[in-house]
């Protein structure tokens, strides 16, 4: 073990030390809290209780005020001991992690992808690789579109995907469909239709290896004047996703790849509409911030050539990853760990409203488990892979957040249920009421897009929190996985064949 490495295990175990002594002291004041607001000054418990608990403003409050600074501190300090950790390549330790770069070095990486207007700075010591990648596009050379479609097992629903490519109002050049161990009739069913199919060869790094073997094929073959489009076999396209997109790179040189937003496919139920109220709400959240993509979607991407070119250029030096590849496979969620790769390099990306894309809905509470815990998996590995950075700040924040909404949430379904369980009779607070009102009319407004089934789904608000504890329970998972190095799963849901 070297020096390094003991200084790394060193500071993860002081601060996993001090994560665990603030979350005792933050349990310890909120219990008090909680304690002082159920009793009357002969510490007895009283009779009434609010809905929510209407704590008194004296000791309770001054009691519950350290609790919460505590236990923001203890989360905090939880994300900086997980982030160490991630340094001391315990998260993912077969994960290839760059050399610590320069400050210079990383200014020079943000720039590789960046504006072809930015001038390099010089180096004094000199790097393997090009001081920009940028692809320099002729304005008044068409862009050409080569779609890549990944798909294992099927036959059932690649039909449709293709269909929906051929009714675009601008169709690509060439459509592959990457056959990836595939058991069932997906290769025979696409030669059929009269596309492209190539099956991988030895391929055990699932989608992302399955990407890298076909780009491997392919990208020594582009010129500046390429785009490729990655698009899952589950999703279908509306009609001029591909026409807004690549018209957007045509008059932006400086733009390097743009992305879909997503609906959820009809059916499933109420586990289903649950997802369709998330997406819906997630599209407003893209929308409401133009030109700033939080993650370039496996659903349906353009991503120039070059710029693939260059993630794979720089993996090893400037990216996680094994040099060469443009996909990192040891990423459990590719699509996130591609954007912010090319975000490293300082590539500037869009998701446009008008290209969406209809994707898969997990069919069951399962599924959607197996789906969510390596979602969260991945976002974690990811961004600790990279540390924090100007690119990363944003994801830092995100994860932040919901370990944040984990603490919140739980601390406000315990008093609930303490109250609940100690109170006679309720009494309803006009303040807590009106609260609860404007909650119930974000919570419909946001989902309005999802029609009247999704807007009588948010309505009862009971739903829709259970949904969110669920989602809460995959994110703590996940961190309980990664702490314990276990391994994760890759979902995947069958569909049947279509008599």
């Amino acid at each position: 073990m070297t020096r390094q490495q003991l200084e790394w295990r060193r500071r993860a175990a002081v601060l996993g030390w001090a994560t665990a002594i603030l979350a005792i002291l933050a349990g310890a004041f909120a219990l008090a809290a909680v304690r002082m607001a159920l009793t009357d000054e002969h510490g007895t418990l009283t009779q009434q209780g609010g809905l929510p608990l209407p704590l008194r403003l004296t000791h309770a409050v001054l009691t519950l005020l350290p609790a919460i600074v505590l236990g923001v501190a203890a989360v905090l300090m939880f994300m900086a001991s997980t982030q160490t950790a991630t340094a001391m390549r315990v998260l993912s330790p077969d994960r290839p992690l760059p050399a610590p770069l320069s400050d210079a070095q990383v200014r020079l990486r943000r720039r590789v992808l960046g504006p072809l207007g930015d001038r390099i700075p010089a180096l004094e010591t000199p790097v393997d690789w090009p001081q920009t990648m940028a692809p320099h596009p002729t304005p008044d050379r068409p862009l050409r579109l080569t779609v890549l479609i990944p798909a294992h097992n099927e036959e059932a629903i690649v039909g449709s995907t293709i269909a929906s490519l051929r009714a675009q109002t601008t169709p690509p050049a060439r459509v592959i469909v990457i056959a990836d161990n595939c058991t069932d009739r997906t290769a025979e069913v696409v030669d059929d239709i009269g596309v492209e199919v190539r099956s991988t060869v030895g391929n055990t790094r699932k989608k992302a290896g399955a990407l890298n073997q076909a780009l491997a094929d392919l990208l020594p073959s582009t010129d500046d004047s390429d785009v490729v489009m990655v698009m899952d076999a589950d999703s279908t396209l509306s009609s001029n996703f591909i026409e807004v997109a690549l018209g957007l790179l045509q008059s932006d040189p400086d733009l390097m790849a743009v992305g879909g937003v997503f609906d959820g496919e009809p059916g499933e139920g109420l586990i289903g509409q649950l997802q369709r109220n998330e997406f819906v709400r997630y599209q407003r959240l893209v929308l409401r911030r133009p030109g700033r993509v939080f993650v370039l979607t496996g659903t349906a991407a353009l991503i120039r050539a070059g710029a693939l070119e260059a993630v794979a250029a720089a993996r090893g030096t400037l990216l996680p990853g094994h040099r060469g590849e443009v996909y990192d496979t040891l990423a459990l969620t590719e699509d996130n760990e591609l954007t912010l790769a090319l975000k490293t390099l300082g590539a500037r990306l869009d998701s446009p409203p008008e290209c969406r894309v209809t994707t898969e809905i997990m069919p069951s509470a399962r599924a959607l488990w197996r789906q969510r815990l390596r979602w969260h998996r991945g976002a974690l590995e990811n961004i600790g892979a990279y540390g924090l950075t100007r690119a990363t700040g944003l994801y830092w924040a995100q994860q932040i957040g919901l370990a944040y909404g984990v603490v919140a949430l739980g601390s406000y379904l315990l008093m609930a249920g303490i109250s609940l369980l100690a109170a006679d009779s309720f009494v309803l607070v006009p303040f807590w009421t009106a609260i609860g009102v404007i909650f119930i009319t974000e919570r419909v407004v946001t989902a309005w897009n999802a029609g009247w089934p999704g807007r009588l789904v948010a309505a009862p608000i009971v739903l829709e929190l259970g949904y969110a504890v669920f989602l809460q329970a995959c994110f703590v998972t996940s961190i309980v996985q990664i702490s314990l190095h276990r391994r994760a799963e890759w979902n995947y849901v069958e569909r049947q064949v279509a008599p």
